[in-house]
């Protein structure tokens, strides 16, 4: 096990994504209330999976961000991949760094925020969401795997019973590890979710779905630096390649799996109606052109704008079952 230390670029609060996380209905997450995030996922290889227990020190400067340090181990699945055979995988220079960066994307801390205070200054509705929300930055899938595993989950039925039978796919064929003090259980790695012929809650086409998304993050397709290092658009029309993957998901696989910090969603409709309400544009929800010259004014930052109209339209209620959380 070794411990890392994130130093935050900007506003950052750990116990602002905790709370986040806790909130997410169809699946909140539990075990927070000591402050520590706890994590556990599956290398895209299957050789291993990844556990984190993350904290943030205490600051009593107001101007001051606390450093994050979490201990973060490599954890062997045995050489079938927790299940399944080995499938070729593009091999990381170094499992160690790959999983300390996984962990910084997840929170989001891999980004400088160090300019997201001024875009406040001229927006006054990111004003008023980094007011409501201090220090909250998109709290990410695991990986992208995970993410586009989720989509395909969560097709065409509610949210609460996706994140079920998630559930249900990690205890039955997924790595069960302890994460200070707290047993967890890793969704199954590429290899072992290969091997998955039927499932409780799955359909035939589903779990077809499934393995095409198995064999794309295990062919280093869905690695997070690669879909980031491409154009948007790029690596949106990649995505779309997947079966089973539309333009809903492909941005969400990029923006919540990924982490691309500056992605404005085109294909998120309570996001478009989150920004009228804001902005006060009445009925011109689908004004995409209008939306989207909207959020070029939050850039570097327009994924986590998003993030944070979101989070307050599902704080109000007013959206019964928000899509876009990563169930833990």
């Amino acid at each position: 096990m070794a411990a890392v230390v994130f130093t935050p670029r900007g506003p950052f609060s750990l116990a602002a994504g905790l709370r986040f996380l806790e909130g997410f209905t169809p699946a909140p997450y539990h075990g927070g209330q000591d402050g520590t995030l706890r994590l556990a996922f599956p290398t895209d290889d299957g050789r291993f999976t990844v556990t984190a227990a993350v904290q943030q020190d205490e600051t009593a400067a107001a101007a001051s961000v606390g450093v994050v340090r979490a201990e973060v181990a490599l954890r062997p699945t045995g050489a079938h991949g927790a299940g399944g055979a080995a499938l070729p995988a593009t091999p990381h220079p170094d499992p160690r760094d790959k999983a300390a960066a996984d962990v910084a994307r997840i929170l989001s801390v891999d980004v400088d925020g160090t300019r997201l205070p001024a875009l406040g200054s001229a927006e006054p509705v990111v004003a008023e969401l980094l007011r409501e929300f201090p220090g909250l930055r998109p709290v990410c899938f695991n990986s992208p795997y995970e993410a586009a595993a989720w989509a395909v989950i969560g097709q065409r039925v509610r949210m609460s019973h996706a994140a079920a039978v998630k559930t249900l796919l990690a205890q039955r064929h997924g790595h069960r590890v302890e994460v200070a003090g707290q047993e967890l259980f890793a969704f199954p790695a590429p290899p072992a979710l290969r091997t998955i012929t039927s499932f409780p809650g799955l359909t035939e086409v589903k779990i077809q779905r499934l393995h095409a998304v198995a064999e794309a993050a295990a062919a280093g397709e869905l690695d997070a630096a690669r879909l980031r290092a491409l154009p948007a658009e790029d690596a949106l029309a990649a995505l779309r390649e997947l079966q089973g993957i539309g333009p809903f998901s492909a941005e969400l696989i990029l923006v919540r799996g990924a982490g691309h910090p500056d992605v404005f969603p085109r294909h998120e409709p309570r996001l478009h109606a989150a920004m009228a309400e804001a902005y006060r544009l009445g009925t011109r929800t689908a004004d995409l052109p209008v939306l989207a010259g909207i959020a070029e004014r939050w850039q570097p930052y327009r994924s986590w704008i998003a993030f944070l109209l979101r989070a307050r339209a599902d704080r109000q209620g007013s959206r019964r079952e928000p899509s876009g959380g990563p169930p833990r």
